[in-house]
This record gives structure tokens, C-alpha cells and sequence, in this order.
């Protein structure tokens, strides 16, 4: 049975790009355009990773990790956050909200496929 990744960007082009580089790796996608759609679909699913994006409206990409670290279901499943940020602080910021990694857009397929592969590993 595939692996299976949440993926959350609020621009329709970034969650199709995710959507066709995973599919091709023989990943379940499901994709979301906010915090608080993914935080719906998890409660439902248990999601294998979770990608979010740190900027969206109504729930970003901290305060979605903050959300699905407090379900005991998502206590250990991989969260891993892009972004247009680079800055220090904000990567801290994710890492003190639970996630597992920083990916800084624009991604390549070579960044993020042995990224998401070690964290599903």
C-alpha cells in the first residue's frame, strides 16, 4: 500500500506540482488550499507526511503543525514545511511548533523527493 501525503499550499499550481512529482513516486496524494481544510481531511485520515505550506490564509503552515501535533494520532507523523522564507527565525519557529524539516521554495523534484523519502523511510 503507498505511502500517503497531505498537501497543503494555498496557490492551485504549487498543490498540482506536489500532486504529479508524488504521484510519478507512486505516493497517495490528497491535497488541501488551507490550514483549516488540512486540519479537517487529518482528523479524518491518517496522513504517513504532511507538506505545508507557511504562508496561507486562515490557518498558516505553524499554526497547522501546532494543530496536528496536539491529535495523538499525528504525535509522530512527519511534517515538513515550504516556504518563500529562509530566515532563521522563522525555520526555529517551525521547528519549535513540531515540524520536521524546512524546504525553501522554488523546489526542485531533486530537493524534495530524497527530503520526503527519508522522512517516510
Amino acid at each position: 500500500m503507498p505511502k500517503s501525503i497531505l498537501v497543503v499550499d494555498d496557490q492551485l499550481a504549487m498543490r498540482r506540482m506536489f500532486k504529479a512529482i508524488f504521484a510519478e513516486a507512486n505516493y497517495d496524494v490528497d491535497m488541501a488550499e488551507d490550514g483549516l481544510i488540512a486540519y479537517s481531511a487529518a482528523r479524518k485520515k491518517r496522513y504517513d507526511l504532511v507538506i505545508s505550506d507557511y504562508h496561507m490564509p486562515n490557518c498558516n503552515g505553524i499554526e497547522l503543525t501546532k494543530k496536528l501535533r496536539a491529535l495523538s494520532t499525528y504525535k509522530g507523523v512527519p511534517i515538513l514545511i515550504v516556504s518563500t522564507e529562509s530566515n532563521k527565525d522563522k525555520k526555529n519557529e517551525g521547528r519549535a511548533a513540531g515540524a520536521n524539516g524546512w524546504v525553501v521554495k522554488p523546489i526542485s523534484t531533486e530537493v524534495l523527493l530524497p527530503a520526503v523519502n527519508k522522512l517516510l523511510d
